[in-house]
């Protein structure tokens, strides 16, 4: 499945940007509002582990609950990269139902399910990489992956309830691509302005 590939090398473009951070950096404030590097990089290790276990069909919450990151939180991350990946990767991924139970009871199909991850990848690198002043650069294939999936990601009120996946859309004008994604996803292309 094309949607597998796209979504590996979102994935590969964080962790060659969290393989730079530094133990200072872990304290930096992210785009991500409330978020410290290190509280973004918990939870986005913790969705790794997730969206592998539900790759594999299990729907148990408590493969969602919030990791620690133990010593080294750069390694940890890594490593659920590769994880995630790895389990994406495996044989017949794209014919199983994903669990999501933190979206809905029903399973999500393996192509959707694998979207939502890629999108926040993409949005998560950026985080990443406006936290330690990095530039990132995406192929069109793979934002172009991203924007289809951020299209129907509901608008309005639903942005504004807690725990929310994403905020509410951001008026932006020109930019990048990926500028345009992160504003309709409810960051500021300028942050930290």
């Amino acid at each position: 499945m094309h949607i597998i590939d796209l979504d590996a090398r979102a994935v590969r473009a964080s962790a060659e940007l969290v393989a730079t951070a530094t133990a200072a950096d872990l304290s930096k404030p992210t785009p991500c509002l409330g978020w410290t590097l290190y509280g973004l990089l918990a939870h986005v290790t913790t969705q790794h582990y997730g969206f592998a276990a539900a790759s594999r069909g299990d729907a148990d919450p408590a493969t969602w609950k919030l990791l620690s990151l133990g010593d080294d939180p750069v390694r940890a991350y890594l490593d659920s990269a590769d994880h995630v990946i790895a389990a994406f990767a495996a044989d017949g991924v794209a014919e199983r139902g994903f669990p999501l139970p933190e979206f809905r009871p029903e399973p999500f199909p393996a192509e959707q399910a694998v979207g939502f991850h890629l999108v926040d990848y993409v949005v998560h690198s950026w985080d990443v990489a406006k936290t330690l002043g990095a530039d990132l650069a995406f192929d069109d294939d793979v934002l172009d992956a991203a924007h289809a999936v951020a299209a129907v990601v509901p608008t309005g009120p639903v942005r504004l309830a807690p725990g929310a996946a994403f905020g509410p859309v951001v008026p932006w004008e020109g930019g990048s691509r990926l500028d345009q994604l992160v504003a309709y996803l409810g960051r500021s292309p300028a942050w930290p302005a």
